[in-house]
Order: structure tokens, then C-alpha cells, then sequence
């Protein structure tokens, strides 16, 4: 394939191009496998008691026989400020240990990651009717203690503690085991284990990774855990922020009996988004915020340090405004699933009150607008509705195939069915383009969640990331066309391109391509010439061509050649032998050269390639 790079006619590419959500929801935040540190399940008691046994999920008992376990609705360490008229069910409640005859009792997790010489915090909110010595150890699966102390509390109200263990060898199967002997009630509040190099309580390694991928923009906390967040109990220390049930547990929160933990507020996210390099992107919880809980999370943001709010965030240690200026106004409005107003001009009369709240305390944010899209009715009485105030609308678009990897003309089938999911999508932005046109052609577009469906309960492979660069390259060239300047990958971490486990982190070969894109990032757009299999990219940045090639074919080798006067100065090849579940790529050496101005490359099947240029 002959491409016509044409440098001279490049043009601004839109940095967000290159975006990612970041929704809590399933595991990609909290819970085993995701961003949060924290590894301990159900530790702040949310839900109802095991049958028969008062202890509360994840837990098990020490003592069974000797000791009356119940959990308490009633006092609550953990607790809830704003959206009052949400209601929801068994979030605020405490693990109540009696110990009826001196014998040793409490509680224990198991199935933790424990690392020979890392350090744990642990944490405990921790009330008792009188004098205890608590016991605190990490243990092997054969039962031998690995690290532990011992903490000795008064009666009275929580006493919050805080200490280090660190283990003397590793186990892959080890427990957190609480223990006493004095003939009283202990009350657990809350209970925390992280290693203690975690960044603002998330995972380092998992942290580096999302800086491997390179988001340029993210979307945070939903998606449709925006519907359940209460914004304002990230003012709360950590521990004392209640849990969050999901309107729609089992989708959404499957792996944490319906609730989220809140492990990550506001203050974190923007640090999280300093420390890879991202724009930070907020979504509001429009059905159960009012209007002012809105206006007040965007002076918590963005107001100077003696307003109301601005001056709580100094109190957290950050004078100067966070000056966050993307604010999506729901999350998927108009579909059965999210909560609040289901037609477009009743959703329109709520956002316009929120958008106008808003505004007033940050007039310079750049607000985003919901619903079922494509949709000529929203459209017209939503999104032209809201414009000027709300001048983008949100997209959303998965795509699905059979997946079916029985034979090897199954296997083809289904990875070229994968692969070839980038055409619908872009049909999609087309139409979307189309649509909003016919009632106002001012409006941007924001493709806020794309991904091929159910990446989430399943191993991903090279198929998916050839997909995934295939949708990077089409959006690089076809959201200019249509208007769209935002674009978020839903999402990276555990559900798609960063694979998290308890002993480590890796990139999928999603991530692979996301971290061979990054590259284009800050550069200026060069057309490639007539390009409809969305193979080939192409970008310019002090006097340095970039361009990325893509062989999304099967089995057949794939030659690239264009036109260059230059010295090559880097060359990546990413390829594989295997498009089956669990497949990544590897890093080999590319068949490229440079002869009489013009670059060749050979690529192998559903492999993909960088290849940069210091033009002479």
C-alpha cells in the first residue's frame, strides 16, 4: 500500500482524542484487580449479615461457638453528606463482636497477596465497651503468623488506629486475622490493608501503567456510577466515607455485593490525573445532586481558596483551584438503566438548571450534555435545547460479535469480525454528526465510551487490539471531520488494556496499542491519502514524522511504502502468532528502510508498527 503523507497540509489534532474513563464500577477501581490499593473486601460491613452468622460478608469468624457476631445499623463509623433524598439500602452499619467466655474470637479475610518485606498499613476504627488488647496479624495459609501487633484500647468512642506490618516471607493465599480474649463487645467500623508505597491510596504500579498508556483526558467516576456517587463524602477522611449501593448491583458492582467502597475522592482523581498527565473530566450525578451540590463540587474545584468550598479544599491541603473544565451533565439519560428525568425536554429543564448553577461559580467550564444518541428528539429538544450553555453531547457506542474460537476458520471469522468493528462506529459518529446538524451544527461531539462489549468478564487478545488501533487511527482522522474532539476508551484499567493482578500489572494488547499511539500526542495530523481500512496514521512535531501502520489481515504480510526525505530514527514492530483468547504482542524488529526518499515496511499479519522520521 502506497500512502501520501502530506506534511504541509497538517493540521491540530485534538489532544482528547486519546481519552479514558475511570467509572467504578466491577473491579477497575475497587475490589480485587483494580486501581485502589485497598485489599480488603466489604471492609467498612456494607450490606446484610451472613445466614445464621451476623458477620458480615467476606468475613469469617474466629470463635463461632464462643462469640455472638452482629452488625450494627446503629452507631455507624461510616456516614453520608448531601444528596438526602437518595435512598438507598444497608450502606451505613458496623461489625459487633461479643466475646462470651474469654476465649480468644474475632474475625479474619483471607485470599490476600502478602509480599516477603513489603510494608502494610493497617487501619481500624475500632469502639469497645471496655478495655481490649486487639490483635492484628498477618498469616500464611498453613496458619504460621507472617507479621503482626498488638493494640491495646480503652473503652469509649472510635479509636482509630494505624500501624505497620510487614511480612517475613510471601504468600500468595495469606489472611488478615482480628483477634481478642477480654469478655466484651469490640465494634468494628471500618478495617483497611494497602501497601504502604500507594499513591493517595491506589496502586503505584497500576499508576505507572495508566502513565504507560498515555489518557490525555479522564472521565471520572461514571458512567453510570455518576448516578450513585455522593461527591461530598470524599470531604471525609477515607474510612469514614459511607459505601455506595448501585442502582443496578449486580451490572455494575457484581463483585462487591452491589456497593463501591468510595477508596478514591475528588482531591485523589486530580492527583491521579497530574501524575499521568491527564485533564481531568467530571460527571455529575444529576438525578439525586441538587442543584446545589453541583455548583458547590465546581467552586470545590475551581473556586478561589475563600469562597465556601474553595476554602474546604485548602483545609485539604490545596489553596490553588484545580481549574477543572470538562463537566458532563449525567451520565446516559433517556435509557431505562440510569435513574431521573427519561425524555429529552424534561432531562433539558434539570441539566439547564445545574449547567446554569454551574457556570455561575466557574463561568469558563466547558459543559457536556446526555442521552440516547443518535436520536432526533434529543437532539432537538435536548442537545439544541441546552446550547450555548452545554455545547458538547455525549456518544456512547460497544460493539459485539460472537466470539467463537472452536476451530480455526472459527477463529479467523471471529477475529476478523472483531477487526472490522471500527466500521460501525464510525457509521455511528457519522450519523451523530447528522443528526445534531439538523437543529444545531454548533454542537461538538463527545464519544465519551467506546469498547468492544463485555471486555470487562472476559480474557481480551490481539484481536481486540487491532481493533482498538484501528479506532484510534479512524477517530484521529474521521472526529475532525465530524466534530468531535473527545473521545474516552471505557476502560483501562482491568477491564481492557491494563491487567491487574494481586502480584502485578501488565498491559493487554490493547494497551499495547494505546502505548505505540501515544506517540502521536501533541503532534499535528497529516493526511495519508485515501485510507478506508484505517491502516495508517500520520503526525508531525518539531520536524519529526510519526506514522503508525496496521495489518489487520489474517494471514498475509502487509507492504507500506510513502514518500520521505529524512533519516529514520526509530522503528517498533508489534506482532503475534496467536489472535486467541489471552494473546499479547511482543516487540520484534521491523523489515523497514529508507532508499532514494522513500520509507518501506513490511508487516506481518494483525501486527502493527511506528515508525519515526527526522525530516531532512
Amino acid at each position: 500500500m502506497t500512502l501520501s503523507i502530506d506534511i504541509n497540509g497538517a493540521i491540530e489534532l485534538s489532544p482528547y482524542i486519546f481519552g479514558h474513563n475511570l467509572e467504578h464500577t466491577r473491579s477497575a477501581v475497587g475490589g480485587a484487580g483494580g486501581l485502589s490499593a485497598q485489599m480488603l473486601r466489604n471492609r467498612k460491613f456494607a450490606g446484610k449479615p451472613q445466614k445464621n452468622l451476623g458477620l458480615a460478608a467476606e468475613w469469617e469468624p474466629i470463635g463461632e461457638e464462643t462469640a455472638f457476631f452482629q452488625m450494627n445499623f446503629r452507631p455507624s463509623y461510616t456516614k453520608h453528606i448531601g444528596c438526602e433524598k437518595m435512598a438507598r439500602q444497608n450502606e451505613l452499619s458496623s461489625q459487633s463482636i461479643q466475646n462470651l467466655t474469654g476465649d480468644v474470637c474475632g474475625m479474619a479475610q483471607r485470599g490476600l497477596y502478602a509480599e516477603k518485606g513489603a510494608a502494610y498499613e493497617i487501619r481500624a476504627a475500632v469502639s469497645c465497651k471496655s478495655a481490649a488488647a486487639l490483635r492484628f496479624e498477618i498469616r500464611s495459609s498453613g496458619g504460621r503468623t507472617l507479621a503482626g501487633h498488638t493494640a491495646d484500647i480503652g473503652p469509649g468512642d472510635w479509636n482509630t488506629l494505624s500501624f505497620i506490618l510487614t511480612p517475613d516471607e510471601t504468600c500468595r493465599d495469606a489472611g488478615l486475622y482480628i483477634t481478642f480474649t477480654e469478655k466484651t463487645e469490640v465494634v468494628f467500623g471500618a478495617v483497611s490493608m494497602m501497601r504502604a508505597d500507594s499513591f493517595h491510596g491506589m496502586r503505584a504500579d497500576v499508576v505507572e501503567a495508566l502513565r504507560r498508556i498515555g489518557p490525555t483526558i479522564i472521565r471520572w467516576p461514571g458512567g453510570n456510577f455518576a448516578g450513585e456517587y455522593r461527591w461530598k463524602d470524599g470531604l471525609l477522611p477515607c474510612d469514614m466515607r459511607g459505601p455506595l449501593q448501585s442502582n443496578m448491583e449486580i451490572e455494575t458492582q457484581p463483585h462487591s455485593f452491589g456497593y463501591d467502597f468510595h477508596e478514591i475522592s475528588t482531591d485523589d482523581f486530580i492527583a491521579l490525573c497530574r501524575e499521568v498527565g491527564a485533564e481531568p473530566f467530571l460527571t455529575i450525578n444529576l438525578t439525586w445532586n441538587s442543584v446545589r451540590d453541583s455548583a458547590d463540587w465546581v467552586e470545590y474545584c475551581n473556586g478561589p481558596a475563600d469562597s465556601e468550598y474553595g476554602a474546604k479544599r485548602a483545609e485539604n491541603g490545596h489553596p490553588e483551584p484545580y481549574n477543572v473544565k470538562f463537566w458532563s451533565l449525567g451520565n446516559e439519560m433517556g435509557y431505562g438503566h440510569m435513574e431521573g428525568p427519561n425524555a429529552p425536554s424534561g432531562y433539558a429543564a434539570l441539566a439547564g438548571e445545574h449547567a446554569a448553577a454551574m457556570k455561575e461559580k466557574s463561568p469558563d467550564i466547558t459543559l457536556f450534555s446526555s442521552g440516547p444518541y443518535p436520536n432526533d428528539d434529543w437532539a432537538r429538544d435536548s442537545a439544541a435545547a441546552l446550547y450555548p450553555e452545554t455545547d458538547h453531547v455525549s456518544l456512547h457506542h460497544y460493539s459485539f460479535t460472537a466470539l467463537d474460537y472452536t476451530t480455526p476458520e472459527k477463529t479467523e471469522e471471529t477475529y476478523k469480525a472483531i477487526a472490522d468493528s471500527v466500521f460501525p462506529a464510525e457509521r455511528l459518529i457519522s450519523d451523530m454528526r447528522r443528526s445534531v446538524d439538523r437543529f444545531c451544527d454548533k454542537i461538538r461531539i463527545s464519544f465519551d465510551e467506546w469498547n468492544f462489549w463485555y471486555a470487562w468478564y472476559r480474557p481480551s487478545c490481539v484481536g481486540e487490539g487491532i481493533y482498538a488501533a484501528r479506532m484510534l487511527h479512524m477517530m484521529m482522522y474521521k472526529c475532525p471531520e465530524n466534530g468531535a474532539d473527545v473521545c474516552c476508551y471505557f476502560q483501562p484499567v482491568g477491564e481492557g488494556a491494563i491487567l491487574v493482578r494481586p502480584d502485578g500489572v501488565s498491559l493487554t494488547a490493547i494497551g499495547q496499542m494505546f502505548e505505540l499511539m501515544r506517540a502521536h500526542q501533541g503532534g499535528r495530523l497529516c493526511p495519508v491519502g485515501k485510507d478506508d481500512d484505517h491502516c495508517a496514521a500520520a503526525t508531525i512535531k518539531d520536524g519529526v514524522l510519526t506514522v503508525t501502520l496496521i495489518n489487520a489481515d489474517y494471514g498475509e504480510d502487509k507492504t507500506f511504502s510513502f514518500a520521505c526525505s529524512g533519516e529514520i530514527t526509530d522503528s517498533v514492530l508489534l506482532t503475534s502468532d496467536s489472535v486467541m483468547p489471552h494473546s499479547v504482542f511482543k516487540e520484534a524488529a521491523l523489515d523497514a528502510g529508507l532508499s532514494d526518499g522513500c520509507v518501506t515496511a513490511v508487516l506481518p499479519p494483525h501486527s502493527a508498527a511506528r515508525i519515526t522520521v527526522k525530516i531532512g
